[in-house]
């Protein structure tokens, strides 16, 4: 009895630890919703020295965009833990004809068993679906299709065999994981903006609106969360760190001059001290 009264006890703890983190996170976004609004709403109808050009306006609607499919993203999952349907934003995608020079990788995945249940052999192929998505090498796109035959009973006696869809991180949407880490790297780390990055596709004949890339960067961040997570609790744990703190001018779109960044870096190396954490560099800045 005491038992069960303690794991119910621990069930109830870790159910309202659980409720706790979803709303900060939800208060953490709403927060950062609400920021990228008011920027918006300076820039387009704050006085004409505040205005954003017409790309600098690109960026701060990319960032709302980002913000707003990670919020999305978030609420999907929290759909799928619980069994019930996301939202039907991704759902009902039109097909995308992309353009006939891509180059075509066919991927064929057939099911573990061809054997027939009813032992009268092998299986036929009844059909099959396809789907395409889009991927990227280095400066050459190219489109995965991939195949799953269908296969059933040559006399009809049992069900079809077919081998299951593979997983995707942006799940009914064409592009592929190493598209995606191309986009996020390109925008986060070589600060190329979503609405230029459309602008190469769209040379290469492929037209993706930067509000599409926008979203797939949502689903990225949300993915990614538990990562930077684990980064900053291992972080912590270390007995030693080692931070540098770089002051830059960083243009202040609008006024006509630049206001002051900080750009921070963060370091654990405990070789040189006899430790036994190993090396682990993380770069942040405002």
């Amino acid at each position: 009895m005491i038992e069960a009264e303690r794991r119910r006890a621990d069930d109830e703890c870790s159910a309202r630890l659980h409720v706790e983190s979803e709303l900060a996170a939800s208060k953490e976004s709403v927060e950062r919703l609400e920021l990228l609004v008011k920027e918006y709403e300076r820039a387009r109808f704050g006085k004409r020295s505040e205005k954003f050009n017409p790309d600098q306006m690109q960026l701060v609607l990319e960032d709302i965009e980002i913000a707003i499919a990670e919020v999305q993203e978030r609420q999907d999952d929290r759909a799928r833990r619980a069994g019930t349907a996301p939202s039907s934003r991704r759902t009902r995608r039109a097909a995308r004809a992309f353009p006939a020079h891509l180059p075509r990788i066919e991927q064929v995945i057939e099911p573990e068993n061809l054997e027939c249940p009813c032992g009268c052999g092998r299986m036929v192929q009844i059909g099959e679906d396809r789907s395409r998505r889009l991927d990227v090498m280095a400066a050459q796109y190219r489109v995965i299709e991939t195949v799953r035959p269908r296969y059933a009973c040559a006399k009809g006696c049992t069900g079809v065999a077919q081998a299951p869809a593979p997983a995707h991180l942006v799940e009914g949407g064409i592009p592929t994981e190493a598209l995606l880490a191309q986009v996020a790297v390109a925008k986060f780390s070589e600060h190329m903006p979503l609405y230029r990055q459309s602008q190469v596709l769209a040379r290469h004949g492929i037209f993706i609106d930067r509000a599409v890339l926008a979203d797939w960067m949502g689903t990225v961040a949300f993915h990614l969360a538990p990562l930077v997570e684990r980064m900053s609790v291992v972080m912590k744990q270390s007995g030693r760190l080692f931070i540098d703190e770089t002051r830059a001018p960083v243009l202040d779109p609008g006024r006509g001059r630049t206001k002051t960044g900080y750009l921070w870096a963060v370091l654990r190396d405990d070789r040189g001290h006899g430790g036994a954490d190993q090396s682990w560099p993380r770069k942040f800045g405002q």
